[in-house]
């Protein structure tokens, strides 16, 4: 009852451990993207890779008015967002030092997925 006109939309993706590239795996999405907001929720933004394919799902699907909201975020995927799509917002509870060689967040949280989905 917070928000009752709000759609969920879905996009599942992954990190490619090597290449760091994201994959997407799961797309569902409102037929009327067009005429709302995105707010994209992630818990960590840290390469920007899968921030920016998620993006322009988003805007190939004709959302022109997206935002994001990333508890955790590194300066590095910050920066490459940013350089993408200087139209979308980004939100953050927190701004950490750097990536490392891996694009884990340092001192970051671990791997959110694997968190949250106790995959590890």
């Amino acid at each position: 009852e917070l928000m009752p006109s709000a759609k969920i939309s879905v996009v599942g993706l992954y990190r490619d451990e090597e290449t760091l590239a994201p994959i997407t795996y799961f797309e569902k999405l409102t037929s009327d993207l067009d005429q709302r907001m995105a707010l994209i929720i992630d818990p960590m933004l840290a390469t920007g890779g899968s921030m920016n394919a998620t993006i322009e799902l988003l805007k190939h699907a004709g959302c022109n008015d997206i935002r994001a909201l990333v508890l955790v975020a590194a300066p590095e995927g910050i920066d490459k967002v940013q350089s993408a799509h200087p139209d979308v917002d980004i939100y953050t509870a927190s701004i950490d030092d750097h990536l490392n060689e891996s694009g884990y967040i340092i001192p970051g949280l671990g791997d959110a997925g694997d968190k949250i989905f106790g995959t590890r």
